[in-house]
Formats: C-alpha cells, structure tokens, sequence
C-alpha cells in the first residue's frame, strides 16, 4: 500500500495519508479520515472546555455548584457527587434508532436530553474548583492535573504547593514555572529539571541556588552563566528584592529576552524511539504528537501521560489501546472510537460521558452498561444486528453541517455540536480566531458577560512589595490590570488564604492579573501543534528535522548533535 494525498473537507489543504495509517484504520475497521491532523486537533479542542465556568444549581440535589456548561445548552446539570451515583439511570432517556433521520441529530437530541456532570473529576478531593482533573487533594482552579496542594496551573502531575505552572511533573513548591520537572523550591523555570533553590533558569539541569542562566548542567552558585562562591551568590541574590512587583517585573523581562537569545534544542524528546513531535518522553513509535509520556506506536495525540498503546488522535488520558479519537480518553479504554469525556470503556463507539461500558453505540451517560444504541438497551444479538446497519446509514444519510461538512461513518462528532463555544474551549488556545472568524467557519461564539464587581482594590493601590501587606488582604476583590483583553478576562480576583501564604514563604509580590490572564501569559511561551521541516542554524550543520519552531520565530534552533556540542 502506497501514501496517498487526500484534500481536507475543512481546511481545504492537502495532507497525506501513510501506509501505516491505513494499516492502523483497517485494524480497528474504520475509513481513512476526511480531515487533515491538524483540523481533526481542533475539532477535537472543541469539546473541551476546561477554565471557563459558570454558576449554577445541581439539578437533582439543587445545591449550587460551578460547572463549564454554557447556558444555551437544554441538558440539566448535575454536580459530581449526584450524577457518579446510582440515583438515575441515563437509560431513561433512550430511545429506538430512526432510519428516516441521519444519527448525528439524533445523538445531539439525546445529547440535549440527558443530564450531563457539572464538571469532569474522578477521586478527587476538596477541588471542586478543579476540572479535568483525577484523584487530586487541594487543586484549584487547574486543570488536567494529578496533583496535591496546586493552584492556578495546568498539565500538572505528581506535584505538590504549586501556583501557576504549566506542564509539570514531580516538583515542589514551585511558582511560574514552564514544562519543568523534579524541581524544588524555583521559580520561573523555563524547560528545566531537577533544580533546587533556583530562579529564572532557561534548559537547566540538576543545578541549585542558580539565576538567571541558560544551558546549565550540574552547576551550583551561577548568575547569568557565571561561576560566583556562595558568599557572593547569596549577597547579590539577596539585593534582588524579588519581593517587589517592579523589580519582579524587570527580571522577567531580562528573562524573556534570555529564553529569546538562548539556544534550542528542535524538539524535547527524550529517552524514545522513532517518534517526532514535542514533549515526548519514554516512548516509541509517537509520531505528531504532544506532551506524551511512556506510550508506543500513537500518532497525531495530544497529553497522554502513561501507557497508550496502537491508538491514533487521542486527547487526554492513559492505559489506552487500539483506541481512535477522543477529546478526552481518561483512562482504561480499549478498541473505543469516536468518543470524549469516557472512561474504562471497551469496543464503543460515539460514546460521550461514558464509564465502563462495552459494545455500546451512540451513547450518552451510562455506566457500567453494555448493548445499548442511543441509551436504548438491546440483547447482544439485535446489537450485533442493528449497529451494522447505522454505520451503512451513516454514510447513506449522513449528517451535513452548517458549512456543508459531510459526516459519514468514521468523523468525530460534529463541532457544531459541542455543548460548549468555540472561544470556551482550548480550541481558542491553540488556534485562536476572532467572533467573526469563528461564526464564518460555523463554530458557536459565547459573547463576555457583563460584570459588575464592586472593586475592594484598584490595581494601581495594590501595594507593590509583599512586605507592605498583611492578611487584610485576603478575599478582597482586586481589579485585574487588563481589564478588557482576548484572554477570558475575569476583570478581577482575589487571593484566597494559601495563595497569600505562599507568597510570603516564597517572598513574592501579589499578581497584578487575574488567574486567567496569567494562563494565557503562561501560554505565550508555549509553542503550536505543528511542525515544520527546517535544517539546523548552526553554522556548517546541514542537518534537518521536523520541529515545532516556525521558520519565522525568532529562536536560535539546532539539531540533536549541535545542541548537545554547545550544553553539555
């Protein structure tokens, strides 16, 4: 079998299918995909919605709770605690498969119908303001995390006292840091491990008591990649009154232009086999993929931290195998495609809100169900009979969307489906469009909510060193600096009790944005899923790999063998 170029029905731009690929799509019996790697990423983002959220009342135990559903959806809420037991059961919404109608409007009706779960948590606790999120203690507001004691951050695993980091792993007490790992006691670590008492460090690994350096292995008492005794170290560090905003302020300016300056490796992968992307790490065979850890033979994936095995476009999740597009694929699955926010389950299809199921089709909500199409229990033999029939009906009546998007069987559920706006979800994160950018390509657009917060502190009164507030501080009600921006503004915020505490153990100055302008701070620094094929920088090299580095960046970038020359 020979690569073949196909014509994305979204974007229109040519993307090539790979023998490979189609060995894996006849494997799980499935066509080849109509949309290119990067459109079926976001059509993906588009189903999940993880900082954005609203208040409102469980509607079962009608006890008020937050959730990131949108209001223009119909389907009832229900906190976590409800919607986990055994109190209903989402079969009571089912209903038989019309041949007259195309599946996608009917799973949409169902979709409508059943209750969904105010935010998406397992074994969690004490983190209700938490969301894709799994047996954490003490998270708030962050994201995609197995964590302890975290704040604020995103993409963070087995870590504890943390405030705003992003991509993390194995760490303590740490504040500001970036895609850093087995790090205590730092901050503003930018792609750095196991780091002590350090701040303000680009590509560092294994130093203490450092700052404001790059390429860094082993060292101790270095400031601006030069060798001090610890005497003068900890005199020059302590004059740096990082306690205060202004001078905060400057160092993270001299630090941007540092990262900006510094030599990059193409791509961070580390200790893996045959794959091509970024953030890979212990795996083999991952090919376009993002932030993956200990994974074999995947492609086209996105945050999987442990064990997923011969799967392709997968969001989210671990020990998953033979699995084929998910939002969020949580962990257990197997044979399982087309599917988000599901757990557990095995040989499923279009399943959303799912747990430990098997052989169901079309489904929404259940748990612990098997042979059921549209929440509609059937005996396994008029399952085996009926679901080969929907899929021939897909792609004789299938649903077409507002844009002309053809869905047959073997598409991800349409984006005009999801429950949530384009610029709630992650989508906007990663390929931000404006509110007419988005309408034109059919995607819902949720416009800013009018706030009328009552402003206990102007941003302009917030005293500027640490050491000038007290505990007074706390639960008032402080104007962001932005105020009006494309970051999902909160307009304002407030320091809750372990955030202030931890700015005076860690001596650090009060924020002057709200949690969601410093997340998108944080995302700035972070490059796109996608790659481009470019030849090292390094004078002489003519080497060429597939990087995550545009070739309009600005960033010094080298291969393998040259990086290695100039850090090492």
């Amino acid at each position: 079998m020979e690569s073949q170029t196909r014509n994305c029905q979204n974007c229109k731009k040519d993307f090539t299918i790979e023998p490979e690929d189609f060995l894996f799509y006849e494997k799980i019996k499935v066509p080849a995909p109509t949309f290119c790697p990067e459109c079926r990423f976001q059509r993906r983002f588009v189903w999940r919605n993880e900082y954005i959220f609203y208040k409102t009342n469980c509607g079962f135990c009608k006890k008020n709770i937050i959730t990131n559903n949108s209001n223009f959806n119909n389907f009832p809420v229900y906190c976590g605690e409800c919607w986990h037991s055994d109190k209903w059961d989402a079969l009571e919404y089912g209903f038989d498969f019309d041949f007259s109608k195309d599946l996608f409007t009917q799973w949409y009706f169902l979709l409508q119908k059943t209750p969904n779960i105010n935010l998406w948590g397992l074994g969690n606790i004490n983190s209700d303001y938490s969301n894709y999120t799994g047996y954490s203690k003490n998270a708030y507001l962050s994201v995609a995390s197995n964590c302890e004691d975290v704040y604020y951050s995103k993409l963070v695993d087995k870590s504890k006292n943390l405030f705003d980091c992003y991509i993390s792993f194995n760490s303590n007490s740490c504040y500001e840091n970036f895609s850093s790992s087995k790090s205590y006691n730092s901050i503003f670590l930018n792609r750095c491990s196991d780091c002590i008492d350090s701040l303000f460090l680009f590509d560092c690994k294994n130093c203490q008591n450092c700052f404001m350096s790059s390429g860094l292995r082993n060292k101790n008492f270095y400031i601006r990649n030069k060798q001090y005794t610890k005497e003068e170290y900890f005199n020059k560090i302590n004059n740096l009154k990082i306690s205060s905003f202004k001078n905060l302020l400057k160092l993270k300016i001299e630090f941007y232009a540092l990262i900006k300056n510094s030599i990059h490796k193409f791509a961070h992968i580390v200790n893996s086999v045959d794959s091509y992307g970024d953030d890979i790490l212990n795996s083999k065979n991952v090919k376009n993929s993002f932030i993956v850890t200990k994974s074999e033979n995947a492609k086209n994936c996105w945050r999987i931290f442990d064990g997923l095995k011969d799967s392709y476009d997968i969001n989210g999740g671990l020990n998953n195998e033979l699995c084929y597009e998910s939002s969020l694929a949580a962990d257990g699955g197997y044979l399982t495609k087309f599917f988000s926010h599901s757990k557990g389950n095995k040989n499923t299809e279009l399943v959303h809100l799912c747990i430990n199921c098997s052989n169901c089709f079309a489904c929404i909500g259940l748990k612990n169900k098997s042979y059921c199409i549209l929440n509609r229990q059937y005996t396994k033999e008029q399952y085996e009979e009926l679901v080969p029939k929907i899929i021939q009906h897909m792609s004789d009546m299938p649903y077409i969307d507002s844009k002309g998007r053809v869905y047959k069987y073997g598409e991800f559920f349409p984006s005009e489906l999801s429950p949530f706006a384009y610029n709630e979800t992650i989508a906007q994160e990663y390929y931000p469009l404006t509110k007419e950018e988005a309408q034109e390509q059919g995607y819902k657009w949720k416009d800013k909510e009018e706030r009328n917060y009552t402003i206990d502190i102007k941003n302009s009164d917030i005293p500027d060193d640490i050491n000038d507030t007290d505990e007074s501080i706390v639960g008032k009600v402080i104007e962001c600096l932005h105020k009006d921006c494309n970051h999902q503004c909160t307009e304002a915020f407030k320091i809750i009790p372990e955030e202030y505490q931890f700015y005076r153990r860690m001596n650090l100055p009060i924020p002057r944005l709200c949690p969601n302008c410093r997340h998108y701070e944080r995302l700035s620094q972070r490059n796109p899923l996608k790659l481009w094929h470019r030849s090292c920088m390094k004078e002489g090299c003519t080497n060429t790999f597939e990087t995550s580095y545009s070739p309009d960046r600005p960033e010094i970038v080298y291969c393998e063998r040259c990086y290695q020359n100039e850090v090492y």
